[in-house]
């Protein structure tokens, strides 16, 4: 970030290179949560080589096992969507039964709608305080 032209924190992302992993020997499914028209750890043991211009010179044949999805794999819409699934669950939200990706949260006459669309939320409430309420929910885990 920038404060007045001066750097004031550095960020990175790891990245995996999911285009090497290859089917039935890296991940046996590919998911990605879709909404019908008519809705993060990783299972597997992955292991990744050293990022270019991280690599330990004292290890250099060492690889990094991951110990969840990282951005890239293809388990990683899989263990992202059932992360965020739970957790909707497990605060109140039931699925709805035509659509896996559509979490509905009800609260007396009012109504929160959590519509999940790959690694999009798309959502809408009939009370102000339930969006509120919701954007308090997500920042506490996310």
């Amino acid at each position: 970030k920038y404060e007045r032209c001066i750097v004031t924190r550095n960020k990175a992302r790891l990245v995996a290179q999911g285009c090497t992993q290859e089917e039935g020997i890296d991940y046996d499914e590919v998911f990605a949560p879709v909404a019908r028209i008519e809705a993060i750890r990783i299972e597997e043991e992955v292991y990744v080589c050293q990022p270019l211009g991280f690599e330990d010179h004292a290890y250099p044949d060492k690889v990094y096992k991951v110990e969840k999805a990282l951005y890239g794999l293809h388990q990683a819409p899989r263990a992202w969507y059932e992360t965020l699934a739970k957790y909707l669950l497990d605060n109140g939200f039931h699925r709805a039964k035509i659509d896996q990706t559509l979490f509905i949260k009800r609260q007396k006459k009012d109504i929160l709608l959590v519509q999940v669309y790959v690694d999009d939320i798309i959502f809408g409430f009939t009370k102000n305080e339930l969006c509120t309420e919701f954007e308090l929910l997500m920042h506490e885990k996310f």
